[in-house]
């Protein structure tokens, strides 16, 4: 994540050009949303229902979704019980294991650490317990390699593939089709990745699938403050697992060699398509068959792929649209996440959810213009913006470029705070910074949640909220592949879990002023706005 909406940070040398969302995703359709006969917590009022009506008519068109029971949402609060549920549901899985991430562990150092080498020793367990187990594990070639031939994450990877077989274990590590040729020689590692990478976040285990921002090492385990929910459902570990497979069948096999780096990466000819190394563009041709119809609406409302189609049920209070943003790997890109944020932040635009309220956050604030305008632009009252103080952002203290990183953040979240200002909406929008320490100090954290919930008039408690790995800059829309869901319910014991959730990750939040961003402390030096304006020259985006 080292470089997310550069451009954006330097538009007074660069012309911005905004994303504006097609027609269709802003026609505002009405129908009645359903209300069960009976709700174990109660349904909500009729002027409740009618409120999200305006919402849901147009999801239905935009994204594929299934209707579940609130219980089936389990929603976690800290790294540590992350940890430990992943671990739990990891020991006890039956048939099958699938984890998408953007790396697991990071160096030979860090697996010798508790969390990270039991996360591991707990997948050798589950593996040598259980014969008919199989496990698929999907990460980022450019970041899973970086450290290669030194200990990397495919090389920490590999010998699961050694002792369990390629018929038990699949490791596969997904390439950007972006960065090949001169590119790929020239430009460093550590900023490499500013030009695409596998960004998913699903850790399935049977019929179960959380849905996080949170990476698999030692500092999501313990001390890096994430957002994690666990559906007990089959349709939607389904859909997930069936885009998780789409996915691998476009990227490289690892295979355990006797190499110094102890892996190699191959191109199976099994594959969906082309490898995006030798020939982009006739994989991006390819991939966009494979990708477009996984993401549908088509793919939950019709039973395709082997996944049921959508039933009502009075016990089914809750709908999960599933979110989908692989704009990399579609030519034209049909992805769900921008469609369905934009819909939603339009709506609340309307002079009848004056009422209403939503809290927003990414650790790293640098949302796509489009979203920034959409936030500012909404009749809401009450918002909420929480995103990472620079001692909480996980690039504080680094070396070289990525160092600059927190006060390119200081510096979009000051334009932001201006533009609150401008529009006159300071009484209806505060900007929040989560600080827990100092990151590399004892007792330090870092932030890295991200979400949006929405809170309908004469209501106390969001019924709506976006969940996943996406940061919502311009880099998630055009760079990354990103995977998510929008929960909308009408259950009263949800609607209290996901007011709670937004209130704990405020724990830690202190409001700032434009007069906080003055200080000397807060200043942002021009090497700052330099070094990204060079990056976004060369098509990187933060």
């Amino acid at each position: 994540m080292i470089i997310r909406g550069t451009a954006r940070c330097c538009r007074n040398i660069r012309p911005i050009v905004s994303r504006r969302a097609p027609p269709q995703y802003i026609q505002q359709c009405r129908r009645q949303f359903s209300t069960p006969a009976s709700s174990t917590s109660g349904p909500s009022s009729p002027s409740s229902a009618g409120l999200l009506a305006p919402f849901t008519s147009e999801l239905d068109r935009l994204a594929p979704s299934f209707e579940i029971s609130a219980s089936q949402i389990q929603i976690i609060r800290s790294p540590a019980d992350f940890y430990e549920t992943l671990k739990s549901k990891i020991r006890n899985a039956k048939s099958r294991i699938f984890l998408s991430t953007l790396y697991i562990g990071k160096t030979e150092e860090e697996l010798a650490r508790p969390p990270t080498r039991a996360a591991i020793t707990t997948l050798q367990e589950a593996l040598r317990s259980n014969p008919e187990l199989k496990l698929s594990i999907l990460t980022d070639a450019l970041r899973g390699t970086r450290e290669a031939p030194s200990p990397s994450c495919a090389s920490l990877l590999a010998p699961l593939i050694a002792e369990f077989g390629p018929d038990r274990v699949e490791i596969r590590m997904y390439h950007t089709p972006n960065l090949t040729g001169l590119r790929k020689r020239h430009i460093p590692k550590r900023v490499n990745e500013g030009w695409g990478l596998q960004h998913m976040k699903l850790y399935g285990v049977d019929d179960e699938v959380i849905l996080s921002g949170a990476n698999l090492s030692n500092d999501y385990f313990t001390n890096r403050q994430d957002r994690y929910h666990l559906f007990a459902s089959k349709d939607v570990t389904e859909f997930f697992l069936s885009l998780y497979r789409g996915v691998t069948s476009l990227s490289f096999l690892v295979e355990p060699s006797k190499e110094p780096a102890g892996f190699r990466l191959q191109w199976p000819s099994t594959n969906a398509a082309s490898s995006p190394l030798e020939h982009p563009e006739r994989y991006v041709s390819q991939a966009t068959q494979v990708i477009s119809k996984l993401i549908s609406v088509d793919h939950s409302k019709n039973g395709k792929n082997g996944l049921p189609a959508r039933r009502d049920s009075s016990s089914k209070d809750t709908t999960v649209y599933m979110l989908g943003q692989l704009s990399q790997l579609m030519r034209p890109d049909t992805s769900t996440e921008l469609p369905v944020i934009t819909h939603l932040l339009q709506t609340l635009a309307g002079p009848e959810y004056a009422g209403s309220s939503w809290t927003f956050t990414a650790g790293y604030f640098n949302p796509d213009p489009t979203l920034r305008n959409l936030l500012l632009s909404t009749a809401s009252q009450d918002n909420t913006v929480i995103t990472a103080s620079p001692y909480a952002n996980g690039f504080y203290g680094s070396k070289g470029v990525s160092g600059l990183l927190p006060g390119g953040y200081t510096y979009l979240a000051r334009r932001f705070l201006r533009e609150i200002h401008e529009r006159k909406r300071q009484s209806s929008i505060v900007l929040k910074e989560w600080r827990r320490g100092v990151v590399g100090e004892p007792g330090g954290w870092t932030y890295h949640a991200k979400g949006l919930w929405i809170t309908l008039p004469n209501e106390d408690n969001p019924s709506m909220s976006i969940i996943g790995s996406s940061n919502y800059t311009k880099r998630s829309y055009s760079h990354d592949l990103e995977a998510g869901a929008l929960i909308v319910t009408r259950d009263e014991d949800l609607k209290k879990r996901l007011g709670a959730e937004q209130l704990w990750l405020q724990d830690f939040a202190k409001p700032v002023t434009l007069d906080d961003f003055a200080t000397n402390e807060r200043r942002v030096g021009l090497n700052v706005r330099i070094a990204l304006w060079i990056v976004s020259l060369v098509g990187g985006a933060l």
